[in-house]
């Protein structure tokens, strides 16, 4: 896509990548989009959007998500497939979002040449600010799902970009105009390993040396019936789980004291451990999917979390990069088709022809040539400030607009009140107290 934007100015100049702090994914795919574009010459500011929200919104968006992923998945499932189907954003959405679109113009500096959001309430406000003539500057957002929920459009963004021609197609049909399906960025570091990288990945993290291993993901809250899942797998027989469960190190603890012998925390070296492993078992559909594929690993998704767990395991499957393994009777069979058969075979091609060898490729390529024919800098904020500065929002209130952001993103106002009377909000305001 071209953008008319009149005079041009040489290189990449400066670009500003804004991201949110819910989960790693955001964040993730931010910091390696970040890293490519600094080693092609741009530079690169990073911003986190919780940052931007008003009342101190952020660290409860956060926790409000992880305790409904926690305690009440049935009501985040029920309130996500009614927001996916419902296409509008609700008042208390909107009304946020609103009142952080000066806060993102601040961030910006005056050398702006593009700005490229991993986080779909990021994306909402650039392409309010784009569409109303308060940024000048093209906007991209980056898919970091392979399922698109209609909140990762935004009327305003220039360019979504996605990992592949099926969240490309699931874009066009939430009603984005100008979509590419430019491929996946995952850290270099990941990669096929070799017989000798192999054995000394499962010498290092004291796995064993011949026994086919699972390597079961949760994200980095280590969600979901994780310990289920696993019992599942060692018991089938087909593979030995390997459990990676984030920050939730009680997780880890009591998987370990269950007899599931290799199970960790946060771990840094997820290459290495891909490198050690054998298939990956995911319930997210997340960038460890994209890291898997990028290491030559068969991907199989099994008890998936409610919302977008559910419809990434099923876009991976429609994509043919992944099995999505409904019940226990389907595990073994499909687990022992990844490792020997010809399924797993062609999963992995079918998982390493996302990736370029060039790292100045897909969605970096499409950024650097938004970014090199962009005017630099940001149009001024032409809205005032309302008279006597902002009010700064109650606790009950912020308490509500988190939840609001948190569970529905796109809730019609009729979703949102209805999720408070099912007592969804009880939950959420212990976390205030």
């Amino acid at each position: 896509m071209s953008y008319p934007h009149s005079p041009a100015v040489s290189g990449p100049g400066r670009i500003v990548v804004v991201s949110a702090s819910v989960g790693a994914g955001h964040d993730g795919a931010a910091a390696e989009l970040a890293r490519r574009l600094t080693a092609a010459g741009a530079t690169v500011d990073r911003c986190d959007f919780l940052d931007l929200l008003p009342a101190r919104l952020g660290p409860l968006i956060c926790g409000s998500y992880h305790q409904l992923l926690n305690y009440a998945p049935w009501a985040y499932q029920r309130i996500y497939a009614a927001t996916e189907r419902g296409g509008d954003s609700g008042r208390l959405t909107r009304a946020v979002l609103r009142r952080a679109e000066h806060a993102t113009l601040r961030i910006l500096p005056p050398d702006t040449r593009a700005v490229v959001s991993t986080y779909p309430l990021a994306s909402q406000v650039l392409g309010a600010l784009r569409r109303a003539g308060r940024l000048n500057v093209p906007v991209l957002t980056y898919l970091t799902d392979f399922s698109v929920h209609p909140m990762w459009v935004a009327d305003g963004v220039d360019t979504h970009l996605a990992a592949h021609p099926v969240p490309a197609e699931q874009a066009v049909a939430a009603g984005a105009e100008n979509v590419t399906a430019s491929g996946p960025v995952v850290n270099p570091r990941f990669a096929p390993a070799t017989a000798a990288e192999r054995d000394a990945a499962r010498a290092r993290f004291g796995l064993p040396e011949r026994a086919p291993l699972a390597l079961l993901v949760a994200g980095s809250w280590g969600v979901g019936p994780v310990e289920q899942a696993a019992t599942e797998i060692r018991d089938s027989g087909a593979a030995v789980p390997v459990v990676v469960c984030g920050r939730n190190q009680a997780l880890a603890d009591r998987l370990r004291a269950s007899g599931v012998e290799h199970a960790f925390g946060w771990v840094e070296d997820m290459p290495g451990l891909m490198h050690a492993s054998d298939v990956l078992v995911q319930n997210a559909g997340g960038l460890t999917s994209l890291e898997a594929f990028a290491s030559g690993l068969p991907v199989a998704s099994y008890g998936c979390i409610p919302g977008h767990g559910r419809t990434n395991a099923a876009a991976l499957a429609e994509a043919g990069l992944a099995v999505w393994v409904r019940s226990q009777d389907e595990l073994k069979p499909v687990l022992t088709e990844l490792l020997e058969g010809p399924l797993g075979q062609a999963q992995r091609a079918a998982g390493l022809a996302l990736f370029s060898e060039d790292p100045v490729a897909g969605p970096v390529a499409e950024i650097l040539a938004a970014a090199g024919s962009a005017v630099a800098g940001p149009a001024p904020d032409a809205v005032a400030a309302p008279a006597g500065g902002r009010r700064p929002a109650g606790r009950r209130t912020a308490i509500v607009l988190a939840a609001a952001l948190a569970t529905t993103m796109l809730a019609s106002p009729e979703t949102t009140e209805a999720a408070v009377a099912r007592g969804s909000f009880h939950l959420l305001h212990d976390l205030g107290r």
